[in-house]
């Protein structure tokens, strides 16, 4: 299987701080959520601080760009702009202040929109798809990226039972018709990404329709993101538990990678890294850290007392090949 390259409309986008290459390139999403009921660490970057470390520990790791939210996409009560904006605008400004990364707020209200984006944001990351247009013209008006998102149900509520003839077709067409609305509102086409929304509102088996299917998503012309990191297709897939779901997520980011996506929306950094840095370096697009395997005229063996050679006598002949 070769990997899909998907017609981009714009390869380089332009974010705040940093320019990112789609066609060469994938981007490393780090989540931090700063809520104390997180659907994976349970809370434990609610606290300020321990946020802003969490941030700074996966630029650190690999990661290219944070993404802070301060409300689950689960249904819930209602939280208030203001006291959403309390949890993410603090943690924005104080990674902006110490890096360059892309940082995105994770939020459907155009007031906590407006107040990430007077603190650095550079993306707003909406899970609803614009189901607010003032939204949008916020996004306009400041000239950020935003993510548009498929999903069925109105904000922090329940959809039961979600049904689809088509999984692939129809979010396909919902995103599509999405970016229509967004370019209406002002939105220019080169700040725009389409997520085709992993798990929400959607059944294990749509899911994991959408993974082998991404490369219709991809296929539209805009930088393609896949959230898949330990969800819940993932954990009734394997029968995994939350915490042991990290090769599997791995797996589905991969696999979403080969398709075309071109940002990847990942809890456990450094193995995602390497995961991106693997598929990067296959296709071309990033040379090895390092090559030794096979570069000399003489190969020791990895194992000289497993061959009857004596180790000294294999370390000569490694230097003899240096």
């Amino acid at each position: 299987m070769s990997m899909y390259l998907p017609p981009l409309r714009h390869p380089v986008h332009h974010f705040g701080h940093r320019s990112i290459d789609f066609s060469s390139s994938i981007a490393l999403m780090a989540i931090i959520n700063r809520t104390p009921d997180s659907f994976y660490d349970g809370g434990a970057t609610f606290a300020l601080q321990a946020a802003v470390d969490a941030s700074l520990a996966a630029v650190d790791a690999g990661a290219d760009w944070i993404d802070i939210g301060g409300v689950p996409f689960s249904p819930g009560p209602a939280l208030s702009w203001q006291e959403e904006a309390q949890r993410v605008v603090p943690v924005i400004s104080a990674v902006r202040a110490q890096s360059d990364v892309v940082i995105s707020a994770d939020t459907f209200l155009p007031e906590v929109a407006r107040a990430a984006i007077e603190a650095g944001a550079d993306v707003i990351n909406d899970t609803t798809g614009l189901s607010n247009p003032e939204l949008g013209k916020v996004v306009a008006d400041t000239g950020v990226h935003l993510v548009l998102t498929h999903s069925l149900a109105a904000p922090r509520t329940v959809y039961p039972h979600p049904r689809y003839d088509d999984v692939v077709a129809e979010v396909a067409g919902y995103l599509q018709s999405k970016v229509e609305l967004a370019r209406s509102l002002g939105i220019a086409d080169d700040k725009l990404i389409i997520d085709p929304g992993h798990d929400l509102n959607k059944n294990t088996l749509h899911t994991l329709a959408l993974t082998s299917g991404f490369e219709s998503f991809a296929g539209l012309g805009y930088p393609a993101l896949a959230a898949v990191s330990n969800k819940d297709f993932i954990g009734e897939t394997l029968d995994l538990p939350k915490a042991e779901r990290t090769a599997g997520s791995l797996a589905a980011a991969a696999m979403c990678i080969m398709n075309g996506a071109r940002i990847i929306r990942m809890h456990n950094i450094p193995e995602s890294a390497s995961t991106i840095r693997l598929l990067e370096a296959a296709m071309g697009w990033r040379e090895p850290a390092y090559l030794k395997h096979n570069m000399g005229e003489v190969n020791a063996p990895a194992h000289p007392e497993r061959a009857g050679i004596a180790p000294r006598a294999a370390v000569e002949a490694v230097e003899a090949d240096a």
